[in-house]
C-alpha cells in the first residue's frame, strides 16, 4: 500500500516531508512528517501555510531517504479534504484500539 506524502520547502530551505493521512497525535489537525535532521515527528496542519511546495529536484534525496527506510510514497500536491477525512478515521481507527 502506497503511503501518500507532500513535500514542502521553508523559507530557509529545508524540506519536509508531510504525511497527510497520518495522524501525528491525538489531535486532528496534526500529521506525521519526516525530515533528514529530527527524522519522523508530529507537525500540525498550519505547516502548509509557511512552507511552500518543493519541486522534484529539491525534494528527490528525502524522497529517496523515505525509500531506503521502506516507504512505498505517493507523491501528492496539495492537502485535501479526502485526505484529512482519511486521517480522521485513522486517527478513530487508532483510539478505538486502546
Amino acid at each position: 500500500m502506497k503511503t501518500k506524502v507532500i513535500f514542502r520547502k521553508f523559507k530557509e530551505g529545508d524540506v519536509i516531508a508531510l504525511f497527510p493521512e497520518v495522524p501525528g497525535t491525538n489531535n486532528l489537525n496534526t500529521f506525521m512528517s519526516y525530515q533528514h535532521i529530527g527524522q519522523h515527528g508530529s507537525a500540525d496542519d498550519g505547516i502548509i501555510e509557511i512552507t511552500r511546495l518543493a519541486t522534484e529536484k529539491e525534494y528527490i534525496k528525502l524522497k529517496r531517504e523515505l525509500r531506503l527506510i521502506g516507504y512505498d510514497l505517493e507523491v501528492c500536491c496539495r492537502y485535501s479534504r479526502k485526505m484529512f477525512e482519511n486521517k480522521r478515521t485513522e486517527l478513530q481507527n487508532m483510539r478505538s484500539q486502546k
